[in-house]
């Protein structure tokens, strides 16, 4: 694929037994990290995600387009390990952020894949953009949807302040909205403009995340 030719191991750079030692060699020391400076938890979360990105990810895209939900499960699980992390549990709070990464890699993804579907496709790589190219159109718009009342569930849990609400939601408006025309008329200048827009998209809702807990622990101090 002409997106990943340059990589060290696409061009010989680096040879598969390298690759597969220094992989072994920095998961092993990851995951050990992980339980001997914080916590159970965390390095089982960490250990799974290694597990399910090179044992199952990979394989999965040559097979099936199915590929695409199992590397959004991998792109969910870095929250939760932050959650357990700070926290040593995973509570509902964890889960609902670990689910908002879930559906954005979806909008975010698909977009990305429609724009190299020919490199997909020649690769043999079995993805919605290839295979099902008005499927991937409307996942994309379903999950940007599925935004709204993922956000509307942080006040409930009392993560932020009910305004997040407001703001996020004229953020994840931008991105559905760009979805939407690119589900209506699946094209290069539509998926393109959905992925940038998605790529924006997130740090600007993790940040108004930061910023809504810090005005309600504010708030929540204040009124002690």
């Amino acid at each position: 694929m002409s997106r990943t030719r340059n990589r060290p191991l696409a061009r010989y750079a680096l040879s598969p037994v390298h690759a597969l030692m220094f992989g072994v060699s920095t998961g092993v020391a990851g995951v050990t990290s992980l339980l001997a400076f914080v916590n159970p938890v965390t390095a089982g979360l960490g250990l799974a995600n290694i597990v399910l990105y090179a044992g199952v990810y990979t394989r999965m895209k040559r097979l099936t387009i199915v590929n695409t939900w199992v590397g959004a499960v991998v792109g969910a699980i870095p929250p939760l390990m932050g959650w357990a992390a700070a926290t040593g549990t995973l509570s509902p709070g964890a889960w609902v952020l670990g689910a908002i990464m879930f559906a954005w890699q979806f909008p975010h993804f698909n977009s990305l894949a429609y724009t190299l579907r020919a490199d997909y496709s020649k690769a043999g790589y079995r993805m919605m953009s290839v295979t099902r190219p008005r499927l991937n159109a409307r996942v994309a718009l379903r999950y940007s949807l599925l935004m709204f009342p993922l956000c509307a569930m942080l006040p409930v849990l009392g993560i932020t302040d009910p305004l997040f609400v407001v703001d996020s939601s004229i953020v994840n408006a931008y991105m559905a909205a760009c979805a939407y025309r690119f589900w209506k008329r699946p094209e290069p200048k539509h998926s393109r403009r959905l992925f940038f827009s998605s790529i924006a998209h997130l740090p600007v809702l993790l940040i108004l995340i930061m910023a809504h807990k810090f005005w309600q622990d504010r708030k929540s101090q204040s009124n002690i």
